[in-house]
Protein backbone atom coordinates (compact mmCIF):
# COMPACT_ATOMS: atom_id res chain seq x y z
CA UNK A 1 0.00 0.00 0.00
CA UNK A 2 2.85 2.35 1.01
CA UNK A 3 4.20 2.00 -2.81
CA UNK A 4 0.70 3.27 -4.55
CA UNK A 5 0.86 6.60 -6.07
CA UNK A 6 -1.74 8.96 -7.61
CA UNK A 7 -2.37 8.50 -11.26
CA UNK A 8 -2.72 12.81 -12.64
CA UNK A 9 -4.32 13.07 -16.43
CA UNK A 10 -5.49 16.03 -17.93
CA UNK A 11 -8.50 16.85 -19.28
CA UNK A 12 -7.72 18.86 -21.62
CA UNK A 13 -6.92 16.88 -25.05
CA UNK A 14 -7.22 18.04 -28.64
CA UNK A 15 -10.57 17.91 -28.27
CA UNK A 16 -10.94 20.00 -25.52
CA UNK A 17 -8.46 22.51 -26.99
CA UNK A 18 -10.71 23.30 -30.31
CA UNK A 19 -13.83 23.52 -28.37
CA UNK A 20 -12.26 25.92 -25.71
CA UNK A 21 -10.74 27.86 -29.54
CA UNK A 22 -14.06 27.95 -31.04
CA UNK A 23 -15.87 29.31 -27.92
CA UNK A 24 -13.04 31.83 -27.33
CA UNK A 25 -13.40 33.31 -31.08
CA UNK A 26 -17.04 34.15 -30.23
CA UNK A 27 -17.49 37.72 -30.24
CA UNK A 28 -18.51 39.67 -27.25
CA UNK A 29 -22.09 41.17 -28.23
CA UNK A 30 -24.56 42.54 -26.36
CA UNK A 31 -27.06 40.55 -28.66
CA UNK A 32 -26.70 37.42 -30.86
CA UNK A 33 -28.51 36.42 -34.00
CA UNK A 34 -28.48 33.93 -36.55
CA UNK A 35 -25.55 34.83 -38.22
CA UNK A 36 -23.44 34.07 -35.24
CA UNK A 37 -25.01 31.01 -35.26
CA UNK A 38 -23.91 30.28 -38.13
CA UNK A 39 -20.19 31.61 -37.22
CA UNK A 40 -20.38 29.33 -34.49
CA UNK A 41 -21.05 25.91 -35.96
CA UNK A 42 -20.32 26.04 -39.28
CA UNK A 43 -17.36 23.11 -40.04
CA UNK A 44 -15.89 21.69 -43.27
CA UNK A 45 -16.15 17.95 -41.90
CA UNK A 46 -17.52 15.91 -39.66
CA UNK A 47 -14.69 16.38 -36.82
CA UNK A 48 -14.69 20.10 -37.09
CA UNK A 49 -18.74 19.98 -36.82
CA UNK A 50 -18.24 17.32 -34.10
CA UNK A 51 -16.36 20.85 -31.77
CA UNK A 52 -19.99 23.04 -32.75
CA UNK A 53 -22.24 20.58 -31.38
CA UNK A 54 -19.85 20.32 -28.04
CA UNK A 55 -19.68 24.36 -28.54
CA UNK A 56 -23.72 24.10 -28.46
CA UNK A 57 -23.95 22.31 -26.13
CA UNK A 58 -21.65 24.30 -23.67
CA UNK A 59 -23.94 27.34 -23.99
CA UNK A 60 -27.11 25.27 -23.47
CA UNK A 61 -25.78 23.70 -20.74
CA UNK A 62 -26.57 20.27 -22.05
CA UNK A 63 -24.36 17.35 -21.84
CA UNK A 64 -23.19 15.35 -25.62
CA UNK A 65 -26.07 12.78 -24.58
CA UNK A 66 -28.95 15.21 -23.92
CA UNK A 67 -28.11 17.61 -26.51
CA UNK A 68 -27.91 14.45 -29.19
CA UNK A 69 -31.37 13.58 -27.65
CA UNK A 70 -32.81 16.86 -28.57
CA UNK A 71 -31.16 17.55 -31.84
CA UNK A 72 -32.50 13.85 -33.22
CA UNK A 73 -36.11 14.44 -31.42
CA UNK A 74 -36.29 17.98 -33.30
CA UNK A 75 -34.50 17.38 -36.67
CA UNK A 76 -36.27 13.71 -37.16
CA UNK A 77 -34.62 11.22 -38.99
CA UNK A 78 -31.40 11.82 -40.82
CA UNK A 79 -28.91 12.44 -38.36
CA UNK A 80 -27.71 15.07 -36.64
CA UNK A 81 -23.86 15.72 -37.67
CA UNK A 82 -22.57 17.94 -40.49
CA UNK A 83 -24.36 16.09 -43.61
CA UNK A 84 -27.38 17.14 -42.01
CA UNK A 85 -26.37 20.65 -41.32
CA UNK A 86 -25.52 21.26 -44.89
CA UNK A 87 -28.24 19.50 -46.55
CA UNK A 88 -30.81 20.93 -44.50
CA UNK A 89 -29.29 24.26 -42.76
CA UNK A 90 -32.20 26.28 -42.51
CA UNK A 91 -34.03 23.69 -40.67
CA UNK A 92 -31.09 23.29 -38.07
CA UNK A 93 -30.80 26.75 -37.57
CA UNK A 94 -34.14 27.03 -36.99
CA UNK A 95 -34.38 24.40 -34.15
CA UNK A 96 -31.15 25.85 -32.68
CA UNK A 97 -32.72 28.87 -32.08
CA UNK A 98 -35.89 27.31 -30.83
CA UNK A 99 -33.50 25.38 -28.15
CA UNK A 100 -32.84 28.67 -27.10
CA UNK A 101 -29.02 28.91 -28.54
CA UNK A 102 -28.97 32.96 -28.72
CA UNK A 103 -30.40 33.88 -25.60
CA UNK A 104 -27.61 30.96 -24.28
CA UNK A 105 -25.06 33.14 -25.89
CA UNK A 106 -26.50 35.98 -25.04
CA UNK A 107 -27.11 35.45 -21.31
CA UNK A 108 -23.37 33.15 -21.17
CA UNK A 109 -20.74 36.65 -22.81
CA UNK A 110 -22.81 39.08 -20.65
CA UNK A 111 -23.09 37.68 -17.40
CA UNK A 112 -20.17 38.50 -14.80
CA UNK A 113 -19.53 35.63 -13.14
CA UNK A 114 -18.55 35.62 -8.94
CA UNK A 115 -17.05 32.45 -7.64
CA UNK A 116 -19.80 30.45 -6.48
CA UNK A 117 -21.16 30.25 -10.14
CA UNK A 118 -18.31 28.96 -10.77
CA UNK A 119 -18.15 26.23 -8.17
CA UNK A 120 -21.96 25.68 -8.58
CA UNK A 121 -21.13 25.31 -12.31
CA UNK A 122 -18.68 22.16 -11.27
CA UNK A 123 -21.29 20.92 -8.79
CA UNK A 124 -24.25 20.80 -11.44
CA UNK A 125 -22.08 18.55 -13.78
CA UNK A 126 -20.23 16.10 -11.25
CA UNK A 127 -23.07 15.48 -8.45
CA UNK A 128 -25.60 17.67 -10.08
CA UNK A 129 -26.15 14.88 -13.72
CA UNK A 130 -25.97 11.69 -11.67
CA UNK A 131 -28.84 13.29 -8.72
CA UNK A 132 -30.79 14.01 -12.69
CA UNK A 133 -30.50 10.47 -13.77
CA UNK A 134 -31.42 9.25 -10.18
CA UNK A 135 -34.66 11.70 -9.94
CA UNK A 136 -35.89 11.11 -13.71
CA UNK A 137 -35.59 7.36 -13.06
CA UNK A 138 -37.56 7.66 -9.48
CA UNK A 139 -40.25 10.11 -10.31
CA UNK A 140 -41.33 7.40 -13.25
CA UNK A 141 -41.28 4.81 -10.77
CA UNK A 142 -43.52 6.76 -8.36
CA UNK A 143 -45.75 7.51 -11.47
CA UNK A 144 -46.00 4.08 -11.54
CA UNK A 145 -46.41 3.08 -8.35
CA UNK A 146 -49.44 5.75 -7.73
CA UNK A 147 -51.36 3.40 -10.30
CA UNK A 148 -50.69 0.25 -8.73
CA UNK A 149 -52.07 1.78 -5.24
CA UNK A 150 -54.76 2.55 -7.41
CA UNK A 151 -55.74 -0.86 -8.64
CA UNK A 152 -54.04 -3.09 -6.28
CA UNK A 153 -54.18 -0.93 -2.55
CA UNK A 154 -50.85 -2.15 -0.84
CA UNK A 155 -51.27 -5.87 -1.78
CA UNK A 156 -47.74 -5.76 -3.63
CA UNK A 157 -43.99 -4.69 -2.91
CA UNK A 158 -41.69 -2.38 -4.02
CA UNK A 159 -38.34 -2.35 -5.28
CA UNK A 160 -37.85 -6.15 -3.67
CA UNK A 161 -35.79 -8.99 -5.18
CA UNK A 162 -38.48 -11.75 -5.95
CA UNK A 163 -38.67 -15.75 -5.44
CA UNK A 164 -39.37 -16.95 -8.61
CA UNK A 165 -39.89 -21.09 -9.84
CA UNK A 166 -36.36 -20.54 -11.14
CA UNK A 167 -34.75 -18.82 -8.63
CA UNK A 168 -34.46 -14.97 -7.36
CA UNK A 169 -34.41 -11.87 -9.00
CA UNK A 170 -34.92 -7.68 -8.49
CA UNK A 171 -37.66 -6.09 -9.68
CA UNK A 172 -39.45 -2.57 -8.76
CA UNK A 173 -42.41 -4.21 -8.35
CA UNK A 174 -44.38 -7.53 -7.26
CA UNK A 175 -48.08 -8.34 -7.01
CA UNK A 176 -49.19 -9.16 -4.85
CA UNK A 177 -45.74 -10.11 -3.02
CA UNK A 178 -42.04 -10.78 -3.30
CA UNK A 179 -42.88 -14.16 -2.45
CA UNK A 180 -45.90 -15.27 -4.62
CA UNK A 181 -44.87 -12.85 -7.70
CA UNK A 182 -47.80 -13.36 -10.00
CA UNK A 183 -47.27 -9.71 -11.64
CA UNK A 184 -43.55 -8.08 -12.05
CA UNK A 185 -43.73 -4.62 -13.11
CA UNK A 186 -40.33 -3.02 -13.86
CA UNK A 187 -40.27 0.74 -14.65
CA UNK A 188 -37.07 2.56 -16.13
CA UNK A 189 -37.04 6.58 -16.99
CA UNK A 190 -34.21 7.49 -18.99
CA UNK A 191 -33.14 11.27 -19.74
CA UNK A 192 -29.49 10.13 -21.29
CA UNK A 193 -27.73 7.65 -23.39
CA UNK A 194 -25.39 5.23 -22.00
CA UNK A 195 -24.74 1.59 -20.51
CA UNK A 196 -27.60 1.69 -18.24
CA UNK A 197 -29.98 1.48 -20.86
CA UNK A 198 -28.38 -1.53 -22.43
CA UNK A 199 -28.51 -2.99 -19.08
CA UNK A 200 -32.29 -2.81 -18.98
CA UNK A 201 -31.74 -5.77 -21.18
CA UNK A 202 -29.94 -7.71 -18.53
CA UNK A 203 -32.31 -6.91 -15.75
CA UNK A 204 -35.57 -8.06 -17.56
CA UNK A 205 -33.68 -10.52 -18.75
CA UNK A 206 -32.95 -12.15 -15.47
CA UNK A 207 -36.41 -11.58 -14.49
CA UNK A 208 -37.80 -13.88 -17.14
CA UNK A 209 -36.08 -15.95 -16.20
CA UNK A 210 -36.20 -16.64 -12.36
CA UNK A 211 -40.54 -15.78 -12.89
CA UNK A 212 -42.96 -18.56 -12.84
CA UNK A 213 -43.73 -19.27 -16.62
CA UNK A 214 -47.68 -18.02 -15.42
CA UNK A 215 -46.48 -14.82 -13.97
CA UNK A 216 -46.43 -11.80 -16.23
CA UNK A 217 -43.97 -9.44 -16.74
CA UNK A 218 -44.93 -5.48 -17.70
CA UNK A 219 -42.25 -3.15 -18.93
CA UNK A 220 -42.91 0.61 -17.72
CA UNK A 221 -40.52 2.80 -19.94
CA UNK A 222 -39.79 6.29 -21.24
CA UNK A 223 -37.76 8.99 -22.67
CA UNK A 224 -36.76 10.51 -25.44
CA UNK A 225 -33.35 9.53 -25.86
CA UNK A 226 -34.78 6.04 -26.81
CA UNK A 227 -34.88 6.98 -30.01
CA UNK A 228 -31.15 7.16 -30.40
CA UNK A 229 -31.36 3.92 -28.68
CA UNK A 230 -33.46 1.76 -31.55
CA UNK A 231 -31.71 -1.20 -31.56
CA UNK A 232 -32.40 -1.31 -27.80
CA UNK A 233 -35.71 -0.83 -27.95
CA UNK A 234 -36.80 -2.74 -30.46
CA UNK A 235 -34.70 -6.25 -28.72
CA UNK A 236 -37.10 -5.20 -26.17
CA UNK A 237 -40.40 -5.00 -28.57
CA UNK A 238 -39.43 -8.48 -29.28
CA UNK A 239 -39.23 -9.90 -26.66
CA UNK A 240 -43.11 -8.60 -26.37
CA UNK A 241 -43.75 -9.90 -29.58
CA UNK A 242 -42.24 -13.34 -28.32
CA UNK A 243 -44.13 -13.31 -25.42
CA UNK A 244 -41.52 -12.93 -22.67
CA UNK A 245 -42.86 -9.50 -21.81
CA UNK A 246 -46.35 -9.25 -21.63
CA UNK A 247 -46.63 -5.55 -22.82
CA UNK A 248 -43.99 -2.63 -22.87
CA UNK A 249 -46.10 0.97 -21.90
CA UNK A 250 -44.88 5.06 -21.64
CA UNK A 251 -46.39 7.20 -19.35
CA UNK A 252 -48.79 8.37 -22.88
CA UNK A 253 -50.32 4.45 -21.97
CA UNK A 254 -51.40 5.60 -18.31
CA UNK A 255 -55.25 4.58 -18.93
CA UNK A 256 -54.05 1.19 -21.28
CA UNK A 257 -51.84 0.36 -18.23
CA UNK A 258 -54.42 1.29 -15.48
CA UNK A 259 -57.28 -0.89 -17.20
CA UNK A 260 -54.84 -3.84 -17.75
CA UNK A 261 -54.14 -3.63 -13.90
CA UNK A 262 -57.69 -4.23 -13.23
CA UNK A 263 -58.11 -7.18 -16.07
CA UNK A 264 -54.73 -8.96 -14.83
CA UNK A 265 -56.49 -8.58 -10.98
CA UNK A 266 -59.51 -10.15 -12.05
CA UNK A 267 -57.58 -12.80 -13.90
CA UNK A 268 -55.70 -13.92 -11.53
CA UNK A 269 -58.16 -13.75 -8.82
CA UNK A 270 -56.58 -11.03 -6.57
Amino acid sequence: MASLSPLEASWMDSMAEAIMARLQSVPEKREYDRSDIVELVEAADGKGFSVSKFCVGCFLGYSKDKLETELTSRLGPGGTGVMRFKSDRDAYLDVLEEMGLLDAMTLAVNTRPVWTDLLRERLRFGRGSAIQGQQRGRELEDFVEAIIQEVFGNAYEARCTFKGANGEAKCDFAIPSKLTPLILIEAKGYGATGSKMSDIIGDVDAIIGAKRHDASLLLFTDGLTWKSRANDLRKLVQRQNDGRITRIYTKQMREIFQAELEILKGEYGL
